[in-house]
């Protein structure tokens, strides 16, 4: 029986799970990578440890994490979720373990073990990986498709589309029929410049608040200044959730960010109880909040309260000011950063246009898409790899049990 062509654009995460997966007895497998080197994502991912995925096993609370195709991933990952991933890295001697935040990674805690395993898989099937290969045009040919690189010519029997969220991938679909919802930039860091914030890199807080009043949003969890303004999930969370709306806003916006987590009576409630406590002592000296010496030593700054000055000599409108930049500081955003290496996109492939049953596309015969081409997103901790792993996988058992 002559074995059927499968041809696999884009050699990332979800092109290489799609082809470790694959049935190599009925298909002879073809993964294009324009790189010269394949699985690039993967390697960069959670500082080069490579956040495989987030301990949340009930599809229903995981498609929370999801700004864009939560309605969609919720049968996907009733199929393959976060366990399923475990198991199969496990099965291939790539144990992964969860950390305290859900996040999980490999027990190597090198993203090296999830590339060799993946590469592994698929070289134990005789599976072909031609790098260096640019796709320039796919052909609908009566059955097939001719793919054209810049090294190569292929007819292949069923396509895989992986290619991730570049324009040229998603102009490339788009020719073909398919529409694209304008991508924008999603998980970024806010820059700013304030004095709040200025020269204090690194200063973190575990339990902020930040809003963003004109959008009516407001997110919390840590969060962290950044040499550009501000980072961490608190900040994440938002750029995922409103990434169009920011976008339309040019990235010059108002946040209000509350530090301490709390509200402003709790907060003067724990000042007037340490006064009582301890009304000699300086200011300056005083530990009061749960912060830094250097930001609290800021924050009196602002306030133009003297270090030196007793606890108890601290007068009512010095107190509002200090507690109004703690819990009620008004910023302005001037644009934003890419977090880390993780450039992520909100936008891709209309997902009206897929059965996520199979993650065939509904306009083309034969043509499967996953992974970061499609207009799926998450916030940062492991989900964007999940989505991948679980689309790629129903693809390889729609082709395997021929599904469509």
């Amino acid at each position: 029986m002559t074995k059927k062509k499968i041809i696999i654009i884009g050699g990332g995460a979800a092109g290489f799970f799609c082809a470790a997966n694959l049935d190599e007895t009925q298909f002879e497998v073809i993964i294009l990578e324009q790189n010269s080197e394949v699985l690039q994502k993967v390697k960069i991912s959670g500082g080069g440890r490579c956040n495989v995925s987030h301990a949340c096993f009930d599809p229903k609370e995981l498609v929370q994490f999801y700004p864009r195709g939560n309605k969609e991933l919720l049968s996907v990952f009733h199929k393959f979720q976060p366990g399923d991933t475990m198991e199969w890295f496990e099965q291939r001697n790539a144990s992964l373990k969860i950390e305290n935040d859900n996040r999980m990674f490999p027990e190597s805690n090198s993203s090296q073990t999830i590339i060799n395993t993946l590469l592994e898989e698929v070289a134990n099937k005789n599976l072909q990986i031609h790098t260096k290969s640019v796709v320039l045009e796919i052909e609908p040919k009566e059955n097939q498709y001719l793919i054209t690189t810049t090294t190569n010519s292929y007819l292949a029997d069923f396509v895989v589309y992986t290619t991730g969220s570049s324009p040229k991938s998603l102009k490339m679909i788009q020719s073909l029929g398919h529409k694209i919802v304008e991508p924008v930039p999603s998980l970024f860091t806010f820059n700013i410049k304030n004095e709040t914030v200025k020269d204090l890199m690194g200063t973190s807080f575990p339990n902020a608040e930040v809003a963003i009043p004109h959008l009516k949003m407001d997110e919390s969890g840590p969060m962290l200044i950044t040499h550009w303004g501000l980072s961490g999930p608190a900040i994440l969370k938002l750029s995922a959730w409103k990434a169009r709306e920011l976008a339309d806003l040019k990235y010059q916006f108002e946040i209000i960010v509350n530090f301490l987590g709390i509200d402003l009576e709790s907060a003067e409630e724990t000042f007037k109880n340490f006064r009582q406590d301890h009304p000699k002592k300086t200011i300056g000296s005083s530990k009061i909040f749960e912060i830094t010496t250097r930001f609290w030593h800021r924050m009196l700054w602002l306030a133009k309260v003297d270090l030196d000055k007793n606890v108890s000599n601290i007068s009512g409108l010095e107190l509002q000011q200090i507690l109004q930049n703690l819990c009620a500081n008004k910023m302005k955003v001037t644009g934003k950063s890419t977090y880390k290496d993780e450039f992520v996109t909100a936008g891709g492939v209309d997902l009206k246009e897929i059965d996520f049953k199979t993650m065939k596309s509904k306009l083309l015969p034969n043509f499967f898409i996953a992974g970061e081409v499609l207009n799926i997103d998450a916030v940062t901790g492991g989900f964007n790899f999940q989505a991948c792993w679980s689309e790629a996988w129903l693809i390889s058992q729609a082709l395997n049990e021929n599904l469509f």
